[in-house]
C-alpha cells in the first residue's frame, strides 16, 4: 500500500497510471490518426455506440465538454459519415446522435483493442487485483 505521504511513492503510482494508459491508447490512437481522428473523436463515438440516439446535451454531460469543444470533432464524424443526426421523436428541436454502420465498425474495432487489453491486464493480474482496481478507478472519480 502506497504511502499518503510519500511523495515519491505518489509520484511513481502517478507514473504508472500515465505509462498504463499511454499503452492503452496506443493502437487506437495509431487507427485514429490514419482517418485523421484524435482521442477526442474515439470518446464521441464510444459515448454515441454505448447510448444510441443519445441528445447531444447529453453526450456534453457525459464528456464534461463545451458545446464549443464538442462542434467541430462532432461535425467530422458526420461529415465523415461515422455519426448520424436525427431530430428527437418528442421535440424536434433536440439533436439525436447515433452511430451508423461504419461509424459503429470502426467504434468496434477501437474498443475491442481495448476490451482485449483490459481482459489480459486482468487475467494476469488476478480478479482480486482487478476489484482493486475498479475501486481505484472509482475513488480516483470520486475525488476529481
Amino acid at each position: 500500500m502506497i504511502d499518503q505521504n510519500n511523495s515519491k511513492e505518489l509520484r511513481a503510482a502517478a507514473e504508472l497510471f500515465f505509462f498504463a494508459y499511454r499503452a492503452f491508447t496506443s493502437r487506437p490512437d495509431q487507427l485514429l490518426a490514419e482517418r485523421g481522428l484524435g482521442r477526442v473523436h474515439h470518446r464521441i463515438l464510444y459515448f454515441v455506440g454505448r447510448h444510441p440516439r443519445i441528445a447531444v446535451s447529453a453526450l456534453l454531460g457525459v464528456l464534461g465538454v463545451s458545446k464549443q469543444a464538442l462542434n467541430a470533432p462532432l461535425r467530422q464524424l458526420i461529415e465523415m459519415q461515422l455519426v448520424a443526426v436525427e431530430a428527437g421523436e418528442h421535440d424536434r428541436r433536440v439533436k439525436q446522435l447515433s452511430l451508423t454502420g461504419s461509424g459503429q465498425q470502426l467504434e468496434d474495432e477501437l474498443t475491442s483493442i481495448q476490451t482485449q487489453h483490459l481482459a489480459a491486464a486482468f487475467g494476469k493480474a488476478g480478479i482480486e487485483a482487478e476489484a482493486g482496481w475498479r475501486q481505484a478507478m472509482q475513488a480516483i472519480l470520486d475525488t476529481a
